[in-house]
């Protein structure tokens, strides 16, 4: 019997519901406008000081730029909340206006397109305190059973501008990464993206902690974690694994994330290297579930396996790992290093991941409890609304991105009907678009022109409505015959059924076809749907 209460927190928790009325500021922040695509983001090198008592933030972000276009005007963006004290264009104050999360900022002479410039963006101000991440923005303000404050942020969905001044769209990430310099009390240490490149006491009662990240990184995967951590350094085939946890975890971590090794096998050999080795891998103990946050991934699962020690398919294959270190290190790939250029496509983060918690137990225990596995998410699917959301306007789809969009990757594996053929194209795509930023048209071009299929009604099927698939059959004199019903317009589909025990693959379309094989009883007829996410 399936565990209700657990399908329930698998949909609450992964389904950042948003309203499907777009408002000005939705607009204004998921919107690509003139202000936005005439200059792209070379760096941020951020520099703060946060204060857990007042839970305060104050410094400033420099922000390196190359202009695409003429341009006098450009936006920035910082929530509403928070105070803009200054903003420095060559040892002058610029000109801005705010609306909503907006700052729009004039120079005083026009920026000529091929030109680098640069300009400092100091701030202050309390933000937005999260009341339930990761599933809402925010900070997390709280201590550890030593009384010690532990903090930590996460901002997917909500936005990187929530904590600090940003161009806030996935669709332009720092070419030349990022310096994330914070300070904090003295006694505490503050993890961040990249590399550890020291810290230094500013003699005022706080230290700051500098980290560089070399790679592109997405704006909500530049995190801050504060605690008085303990640290743990391994190596993994020339690959750097670093732990920061909570001092009374020690011991436990270094036994628990000993799973990291045999993941990162299982993931560099089907989804290649790991995209990010020159700011290496970190997994950080957070006061929250977890977050894909970029080479230093936010763990909160305390040590347990399963998702909070429970089973997301209630097939108990879910607990034979732990679900925070692989889903979230698998965004390394699939979110981070694959990055869609709209929130509307977040399935290209959230579909592949999930699927990507499939693939390691098939690396770890098999094709049986792989599949077991798969099929077992399929009650966590609610079919509520399509898993693209609406472009422009900062909205995601329907959770179902998650399950749903990872079975849909199943049913496309077995389509292909080829496994050598299945690895090999998911290993292609993941390095073919490694550290790119694309859309859904792109992953439906790759995925055609690589199976030699035409997937796209599929694709929509699964993404763009709501309903699945469902094989029908009928009984017409002495035939069997089979369609699909389905909303996409001429929606074609191979599937596989088997005749008294006798694999056949049929290939129906939204018109009835005759089954080539003379069956007396429909009792004959099975649907191979552990293969397949359809109706039948």
């Amino acid at each position: 019997m399936k565990n209700t209460i657990l399908t329930s927190l698998f949909i609450i928790a992964f389904q950042q519901l948003s309203a499907q009325t777009a408002t000005r500021r939705d607009s204004l922040q998921g919107g690509l406008r003139p202000e936005r695509t005439c200059f792209d983001v070379q760096r941020y090198d951020l520099n703060i000081k946060i204060n857990p008592d007042e839970k305060t933030i104050v410094g400033y972000n420099d922000i390196a730029f190359k202009v695409v276009e003429n341009t006098s005007k450009i936006q920035l963006d910082l929530f509403e909340n928070m105070q803009i004290d200054s903003i420095v264009f060559n040892a002058k104050k610029l000109n801005f206006i705010r609306e909503e999360i907006a700052v729009f900022i004039t120079f005083p002479d026009e920026l000529k397109k091929g030109s680098d410039q640069k300009l400092r963006f100091y701030y202050s101000g309390k933000p937005i305190i999260a009341k339930r991440a990761p599933w809402d923005g925010g900070f997390v303000f709280t201590q550890d059973s030593k009384g010690k404050p532990w903090i930590g942020v996460a901002v997917q969905g909500t936005g990187a501008s929530l904590w600090y001044p940003v161009k806030d769209s996935q669709s332009d990430e720092p070419d030349n990464g990022a310096s994330i310099k914070i300070a904090v009390p003295n006694g505490l240490m503050n993890v961040s993206n990249g590399r550890f490149l020291g810290s230094e006491d500013l003699k005022n009662g706080y230290t700051r902690w500098d980290w560089e990240v070399k790679n592109p990184i997405n704006t909500y995967d530049i995190t801050a974690n504060i605690a008085d951590y303990a640290h743990i350094h391994d190596n993994h085939k020339g690959l750097d694994l670093d732990y920061y946890v909570l001092r009374e975890n020690e011991e436990k971590a270094r036994k628990h994330f000993e799973e990291v090794k045999p993941m990162m096998d299982c993931f560099q050999s089907k989804f290649g290297a790991y995209p990010f080795t020159d700011d290496g891998y970190k997994l950080v103990e957070t006061p929250y579930l977890g977050m894909e946050h970029q080479s230093a991934v936010a763990y909160g699962n305390h040590y347990l396996q399963g998702y909070l020690g429970n089973d997301l398919s209630s097939t108990g294959v879910g607990l034979l790992f732990d679900f925070i270190t692989i889903h979230e290190s698998g965004h390394e790939w699939f979110g981070n290093s694959i990055t869609s250029k709209d929130i509307a496509d977040m399935w290209i983060h959230e579909s592949f991941t999930q699927y990507s918690e499939i693939v390691f137990i098939e690396c770890q225990f098999g094709y049986e409890k792989a599949m077991q596995y798969a099929n077992g998410l399929k009650d966590n699917v609610s079919n509520d609304r399509p898993i693209i959301g609406q472009y422009g306007v900062n909205k995601e789809g329907s959770g179902d991105m998650y399950p749903k969009g990872a079975l849909m990757l199943n049913t496309i594996r077995h389509i292909v009907n080829d496994d050598a053929k299945w690895w090999k194209m998911l290993l292609k795509y993941s390095e073919t678009y490694r550290k790119k930023i694309i859309d859904t048209q792109t992953v439906v071009d790759f995925f055609n022109a690589e199976s030699g299929t035409d997937l796209t009604p599929v694709f929509n099927q699964y993404l763009r409505y709501t309903n699945i698939p469902e094989l029908e059959f009928r009984k017409e004199k002495n035939d069997i015959e089979f369609r699909w019903k389905a909303d996409e317009p001429g929606f074609a589909m191979p599937v596989d059924i088997t005749i008294k025990g006798k694999k056949v693959r049929l290939q129906p379309t939204s018109e009835w076809k005759k089954l080539a094989e003379k069956v007396k009883s429909m009792d004959n007829i099975k649907v191979l749907k552990n293969n397949f996410f359809i109706k039948s």
